[in-house]
């Protein structure tokens, strides 16, 4: 038995600055010292995931040097980095072992997803070196990328077989509501199967559409969790773990030898955070990537617009918690249609989350563009052009107050609405980034009812939480005078959207016919109109974007 002081390294990389990555990882060396093993996450020194700027040499040829950079700096302590790998003909998804100020090898990924949001078919090629065991504190350690811990004969198989005494796996695996459950119970699988402890190491931070959890663990060959990192936030989790010897006689792997066992007088014991509850995790997944797509973006300050409306509540409250209240600028935008208990509404929520608000009302914009509509076309408008019209004025008002200010501003449809297109294009689509984008309209309420449990005072107004939704476009409008409840909606959008049923198959589980019929009409008719709106977060297991991706022009009706 061999005890070995392993890190759990979780960074938040930004895709692309290569040079700020490697001074993450560099600031981290006096964190890890001492330490025999540093695990990073994956593509922790080029960000993740990389899309096309693989296809350019000169960035694989950077992220190469980079590398060359972090190795160079390193100590006694192993560190494992995950960076993109190759030449002008192939690329690879790899991780390096850096120690003593050089780099010993890389491990090249070899089963390279291509589902859900990933397209690394498209990116890298798959590794073909044979295997090599790494020899850190006297332990044989096998090395594997994300997906390689999920093939069944993958690498970590091979590795265990021959001879692999502690497996280490670099991952990039973004957040999805249940995802942590699913990755803890393929590493407890894995370790206990193989009787190797199993450190899973994830990346943390939003990129684009995607968010990373974090949540790194280590497994000791008897299933237990004996390490577990924080949830959306970076950290340095240092655990001594007991590897059981295997007999050299079982290894015939290549074995690189990097360092030998440090004596120790001390024991380092990790204590397990706790898992977050389904809506605290949700709730910091929207924090957390709304956040850092603003900060990676350049911008300090967002807006919205807000209507006294549950959506735009909730939106204003993430933006407030991910940003400061004092980066988040409410613009309220109320028309003849606006109800004087949502604009005290709007202000109310303002005022207890301590951010500013910027009055323009739309009224004389619209009756002024009403009139010439209506002049041009010797007529009346229709109710739908009237409606849209005043959602345009205020995507006009948001965008040209953005400019002035250097704002960025934020859309606060939700999956729901976006899924069967009650939205207008060019107006309550307008907008940079969509926090809520992937969240249906009655997981909205439950998130704002658990913020306003969390910290026991009510943040978003009651009567906010309590009113029927309404778009407010014409006199005592409510959402369900167009759309089932959400209630009936819900379930309905999450079985024809993330579980690929068809009209047959839907009423084959029970839903109505006719709401069959309706809903699945609005969805496919809509599709175009999600193309266009902003990325927003996917925290469901099918989002819209680059996660579902169905023909604009499309005639099946199964």
């Amino acid at each position: 038995m061999t005890r070995v002081r392993l890190a759990l390294v979780q960074v938040n990389p930004v895709v692309g600055d290569l040079d700020g990555n490697a001074e993450r990882i560099r600031r981290i060396l006096d964190k890890v010292d001492g330490c025999d093993l540093a695990v990073f996450g994956e593509m922790a020194l080029t960000g993740y995931p990389l899309e096309d700027l693989v296809l350019k040499p000169g960035f694989v040829a950077d992220s190469r040097a980079a590398l060359e950079k972090v190795a160079g700096a390193s100590d006694d302590c192993t560190l494992i980095v995950g960076f993109a790998d190759g030449d002008e003909d192939v690329v690879y998804n790899a991780v390096a072992v850096c120690q003593g100020g050089r780099l010993h090898g890389v491990y090249r990924k070899r089963h390279l997803p291509n589902l859900e949001v990933f397209d690394e078919v498209r990116h890298f090629s798959p590794g073909v070196d044979p295997l090599v065991l790494y020899r850190i504190g006297g332990v044989r350690v096998g090395l594997a990328i994300c997906e390689d811990l999920w093939a069944p004969d993958g690498p970590v198989k091979a590795l265990v077989a021959g001879g692999a005494e502690l497996v280490a796996v670099a991952n990039g695996s973004p957040f999805h509501r249940g995802k942590q459950t699913e990755r803890e119970s393929v590493v407890v699988a894995n370790a206990t199967s193989s009787g190797r402890p199993l450190a899973y190491v994830n990346l943390v931070g939003g990129q684009d559409e995607l968010v990373f959890d974090g949540g790194s663990i280590l497994a000791d060959p008897s299933g237990r969790i004996v390490a577990r990192a924080p949830r959306f936030d970076e950290a340095v989790v240092i655990v001594d773990i007991d590897v059981p010897d295997v007999p050299e006689a079982e290894t015939d792997l290549q074995v690189v030898e990097v360092s030998e066992p440090r004596p120790r007088d001390d024991h380092r014991v990790a204590t397990p955070v706790a898992i977050l509850d389904p809506l605290a995790e949700l709730y910091q997944a929207l924090v957390t990537a709304t956040g850092d797509y603003v900060r990676k973006s350049g911008f300090t300050d967002v807006s919205l617009g807000l209507s006294g409306g549950i959506d735009s509540a909730l939106v204003a409250t993430v933006a407030a918690d991910a940003l400061g209240a004092s980066h988040v600028h409410a613009v309220l935008m109320p028309s003849r249609y606006s109800s004087d208990h949502s604009v005290v509404d709007a202000q109310e929520l303002a005022t207890n989350l301590g951010i500013s608000t910027l009055t323009v009302p739309i009224e004389s914009a619209h009756t002024a563009l009403g009139s010439e509509l209506v002049s041009a076309i010797a007529g009346t408008l229709t109710r739908v052009a009237d409606e849209n019209l005043q959602a345009r004025i205020r995507g006009v008002i948001l965008m040209s107050l953005a400019n002035t200010f250097d704002w960025l501003v934020l859309t606060t449809g939700n999956k729901s609405e976006a899924a069967v297109g009650y939205s207008t294009l060019y107006g309550d689509t307008v907008g940079a980034y969509a926090p809520i984008k992937d969240v249906y309209k009655t997981v909205v309420y439950e998130l704002a009812r658990w913020r306003n449990e969390r910290d026991g005072a009510p943040v978003v107004p009651v009567s906010i939480v309590e009113k029927a939704p309404s778009a407010e476009l014409r006199p005592n409008q409510r959402d369900d005078d167009s759309l089932p409840r959400y209630e009936v909606l819900d379930p309905l959008l999450e079985a024809y959207i993330e579980g690929d049923r068809t009209r047959v198959e839907l009423v084959s589980d029970g839903f109505d016919a006719g709401l069959v019929e309706e809903v699945v009409r609005l969805v496919d008719r809509a599709e175009f109109k999600r193309r266009q709106n902003p990325p927003g977060v996917r925290v469901t297991q099918k989002g819209f974007g680059r996660d579902r991706r169905l023909p604009l022009v499309n005639r099946y009706r199964g």
